[in-house]
């Protein structure tokens, strides 16, 4: 099966995704509600049900990703036989302001009570997610993503959201040029990215059962020796020396291209042979200017400071061009959030691919939706202060 297969596509992922959104049955979505929406469910059955409209919102601007929680939703209606109208306000990928209704879920209010914090949870943090993915993207819209956020979810409902966000967020850059996200590490949700399994290569821990950076290569090159090879070269804190070393017992893949070099160091220490002075000097040399201008202290750190700087790459590609190995690509990761994407762009670090989970919304406050009733049994009705609702619902009931 091919990326393009359309057995694998991001909608083809999307569908099968439905074993696992989560619960379909009544006792164990109630149990898992706010218990106020179990009990006004219990309430509505002895006065009288009533057909109601919900709409659902976020305070923020967000990129439109809302398929999981509509697919979760249809499932739950057929699983439990009853009818439900979802009239998605906006296209997949498409920008929405702050505070613009996602979603209108007309139904009964019996059925539809218990689901509003499923829905909440569903919804919120997967549109942020593929908002952040999205700028990303277009911080840096020539060089490819590989989406690495699954360490980083707590558990397998969030993975497989954030997996579907950052597929959302790339396709809406795509579309506007950018090389976006191109794969995921895992193979459970790598069909987000019209991929049949994860991407990837070595972790630090086969490092460190090879006992050196060399001897790692070596074990994987014999394993898959027809896999492109991305070799990890700061495990000794030797990055310059043991990618040398790497591409030299490798020159045919490092002459085709096939061989590339991931940078993780981490924030606690500089990339080998650099300090504060080497980092400003390395800038000088292949983009003058970026420093010259006033930085936040976040920036400096991103351009000149510990780990993965701007400095940091620049120093390996300039190392790996002297010695001859041009067509060895560089793999950055550690920390490449919309900001450090920005700042990347601003040096012209020369990347090839970048490693990154850090769409995953960093702020959680901001990804808390809410739903509102906007209407019972045809009759418009809300709170206080969320009149814009209404006009949001009659003007999607004028262009429907």
């Amino acid at each position: 099966m091919t990326a393009s297969d359309p057995q694998n596509s991001p909608q083809a992922a999307l569908r099968r995704a439905l074993g696992t959104l989560g619960p379909l049955d009544e006792k164990t979505i109630e149990a898992r509600t706010d218990a106020y929406f179990g009990r006004t469910r219990h309430i509505v059955e002895h006065f009288g049900d009533s057909r109601v409209t919900y709409a659902v919102f976020i305070r923020r601007p967000v990129i439109a990703a809302c398929g999981l929680v509509v697919q979760w939703l249809k499932n739950v209606a057929k699983a439990q036989g009853f009818d439900l109208h979802c009239r998605e306000m906006y296209a997949e990928g498409e920008w929405v302001g702050a505070g613009e209704p996602l979603l209108y879920l007309t139904g009964s209010f019996v059925r539809l009570a218990p689901l509003e914090t499923l829905v909440l949870q569903r919804i919120g943090s997967t549109c942020v997610a593929a908002h952040n993915a999205y700028q990303m993207a277009m911080a840096l819209p020539t060089i490819p993503f590989l989406a690495m956020d699954a360490r980083h979810c707590a558990g397998f409902e969030m993975q497989e959201q954030m997996a579907y966000a950052a597929g959302v967020g790339s396709r809406a850059a795509q579309k506007e040029g950018a090389r976006g996200f191109i794969g995921n590490a895992n193979d459970a949700t790598a069909g987000f990215f019209g991929l049949d399994a994860g991407l990837g290569t070595m972790p630090h821990a086969l490092i460190g059962y090879a006992g050196s950076t060399l001897r790692a290569a070596e074990m994987y090159d014999e394993v898959y020796p027809n896999d492109p090879l991305t070799v990890l070269v700061d495990y000794f804190g030797q990055e310059i020396t043991d990618a040398l070393a790497v591409c030299r017992r490798f020159p045919e893949r490092a002459a085709k291209g096939h061989l590339s070099v991931r940078l993780d160091t981490h924030g606690g220490r500089f990339l080998e042979g650099l300090d504060p002075q080497t980092s400003y000097g390395v800038l000088e040399r292949h983009t003058p200017g970026t420093i010259r201008r006033y930085r936040s202290d976040q920036e400096l750190r991103d351009l000149v400071g510990t780990g993965v700087s701007a400095a940091a790459i620049w120093r390996m590609r300039e190392a790996l061009d002297h010695a001859g190995f041009h067509h060895v690509k560089i793999v950055a990761s550690s920390g490449f959030n919309v900001a450090k994407c920005s700042t990347m762009r601003d040096a012209h670090a020369p990347i090839d691919v970048i490693g990154s989970g850090s769409f995953i919304p960093d702020r959680w406050s901001e990804t808390y939706a809410t739903a509102d009733i906007v209407a019972y049994d045809g009759q418009p009705r809300v709170k206080l202060g969320r009149e814009f609702l209404l006009q949001k619902a009659r003007d999607s009931q004028e262009t429907s």
